[in-house]
Parts: C-alpha cells; structure tokens; sequence
C-alpha cells in the first residue's frame, strides 16, 4: 500500500511550519549554523545570510560546490523552506542574477518573504507551489536546486521530470537528499510520520539515479555526506539498519 498523499502533506506542512516557527524544538534530523558549517558551508557566505533562515535550516547536505560559475544564473530552489540555500545562491549569482524559492508550507515561504523584505535581497522571489508542479514556463531556469526536500515526495519520478521540464538544455541540477542502501520495509514506508522526518520516503540509491536519469538529466558528480546524522533514536536505528544516508549529486541536462 502507498502511504496516504494527503496524509503526508498535512504532516510535512505540520513538521515544516515547527521548523520555521520553533526551530530550537525537538526534531528527529539537526538544524541550524553548526551543522550547515559541518556540512561544509562556509563561514564567510553564512555571515551574510539572514541568521533566523540558518536557524531553520534543515537541509541534509551541501551542493554548490558541485556547481561551476553561477554567476548571473537563473535559479529555482525546489522546496526552498525558510530560504537559506536560495539566500546563499543570490550571493553566489550576484545582482544580475535571480533566485527562485518554491515552497508549498505557508509558514516557511512567509518567514523567507519576511527576512528577504527585511535584508533588502533583491534579486530572490519565494513562490507559493509544489516541486512537482512548479508553476514556470519550460527552459525557465539555467540551474535547479533542492536540499533534503526530493525524498517527502510521493512522485520522484515527476519530481525529477519537472526539474529536466524547468532546465534550459545545458541546465544543472544540484541537490542533497536521504537515500538508502537497502529498500524499506512497508512499515517504514507507508508511515506518513517517517516520511515527514525525512526518512520513510528515502529510495535506495540507484533506483533514485535512475530515476533522474530517466528523466533526460545525466549525473555528472556525487558524494555522500559523511557529516550528516539524524537525532532520535528511531531514525539512527534505521540509518544503521538499511543504510539510510545523504548524498550530494549534480545531473546536467544533455
């Protein structure tokens, strides 16, 4: 049985507006400026950000190192959450590029708007939507971004398909997501809770490649995310019971 859609939308939208509201609660994965440093963002861009969009940082890798000169990129964040990666991707772009967050969870995608208005960032728009059904024109975009978001959707497939839809030929994706080295069990799988801790949703990790390339994008680099780890008890029984992990990749459009 596939886990209930409406079920794990009302309990990611639940889970993600604590993040952005309550970030210093309890949560089964970290948050915050320590761990995106170990992670390996660096010090001097995370000074530049918004310190309250690092607190709800709750991304599970770093990507932009696999990505060449962005300057003057058109950007979209898929799930851009409380806007860091897409705060640190402006940075990365300069003033003749644009960013793009994309976010379903009100809570998040306000808080992003807030802090942007406040920080006078010009050039980034966050936008109510759904990363499988972004509301863009095809080619919009020269690169796609997403960071431990790919894994709560129930489509991957469509997901992957909307991105290669979104790049311009030539595009690039970068992304941090959970993968695992096993298949899970039903039981893990089709509980709507653990996919919003960003763990029931996790593929194993070649049908997930796959999957992107199945879409039309070609990897081009990966890593996996040795600095990453869950918190609760349950999650590190699964990490350690079905390889459950983060990876980074990148995957060009040909």
């Amino acid at each position: 049985m596939p886990v209930d859609s409406t079920e794990l939308e009302a309990k990611v939208k639940a889970m993600y507006r604590d993040v952005a509201e309550h970030p210093h609660g309890e949560f089964h994965f970290e948050m915050g400026r320590a761990m995106a440093e170990r992670l390996g963002y660096r010090g001097v861009d995370l000074d530049r950000v918004p310190p309250e969009a690092i607190d709800s940082f709750a991304g599970v890798g770093y990507y932009f190192q696999l990505l060449d000169d962005m300057e003057g990129a058109r950007v979209l964040d898929l799930g851009s959450g409380s806007g860091m990666d897409s705060f640190i991707a402006s940075l990365i772009t300069g003033p003749g590029g644009t960013v793009i967050g994309l976010d379903m969870t009100d809570a998040q995608r306000a808080k992003a708007e807030a802090l942007r208005r406040r920080h006078g960032v010009r050039n980034v728009t966050f936008v109510k939507g759904y990363i499988d059904a972004a509301p863009f024109e095809d080619g919009s975009f020269d690169v796609v971004i997403s960071n431990g978001v790919i894994n709560l959707a129930v489509d991957k497939p469509k997901v992957f398909e909307e991105a290669a839809r979104l790049l311009r030929p030539g595009g690039r994706l970068a992304l941090a997501d959970i993968v695992t080295e096993v298949a899970l069990p039903e039981t893990i799988s089709c509980n709507a809770t653990l996919w919003a801790a960003c763990i029931g949703g996790a593929w194993q990790l070649e049908r997930y490649k796959q999957a992107i390339e199945s879409a039309g994008l070609k990897i081009m680099a990966e890593q996996v995310n040795e600095q990453y780890r869950f918190l609760s008890d349950n999650a590190q029984g699964a990490t350690k019971k079905f390889g459950v992990k983060s990876i980074s990749l990148r995957a060009d459009k040909i």
